[in-house]
């Protein structure tokens, strides 16, 4: 006997990226969490020593914003499924992966090349998926506020 199926909401489909993304990104920043874990219990130079701190700190800050922006993504994909009338815009979409993209990409390569102490140029992608975070996060919330 056929069960009988249950009906999506109109705009589910569109949260199959956020939430595709979500899951696959968290998975790959957990592997990266437990190797730094294991650059700091073996002891690794490159990684623990004094002068590598900006390089240890921008690493952690990598680790820890790709974790929870595909958190935020998993969010954004499971809202826009579970809410009736929210659609998760394309432009939203977008904006929330961008973002889950650039800002730990910006902060992991800004701590491989260090230039005394300060991060290398590519901590300039950090503003720009800040950005996009914001835009994409309140939209969501803007969209929230209508349903009534």
């Amino acid at each position: 006997m056929k069960r009988p199926s249950k009906q999506a909401p109109p705009g589910a489909q569109r949260a199959d990226p956020n939430l595709r993304f979500g899951w696959w990104s968290l998975l790959v920043f957990l592997c990266v969490g437990a190797t730094l874990e294991a650059l700091h219990g073996f002891k690794i130079g490159w990684y623990v020593d004094v002068g590598n701190e900006t390089r240890r700190l921008m690493f952690t800050l990598a680790h820890a914003h790709g974790t929870l922006l595909a958190l935020v993504n998993i969010a954004a994909g499971l809202t826009a499924r579970m809410v009736e009338r929210f659609t998760l815009r394309p432009s939203v979409s977008f904006a929330l992966i961008w973002a889950a993209l650039l800002l730990p990409a910006g902060f992991f390569l800004g701590g491989i090349v260090i230039y005394d102490g300060d991060p290398g140029l590519s901590v300039w992608l950090v503003p720009v998926g800040a950005v996009l975070l914001f835009y994409g996060v309140a939209r969501v919330a803007i969209e929230l506020s209508k349903l009534r």
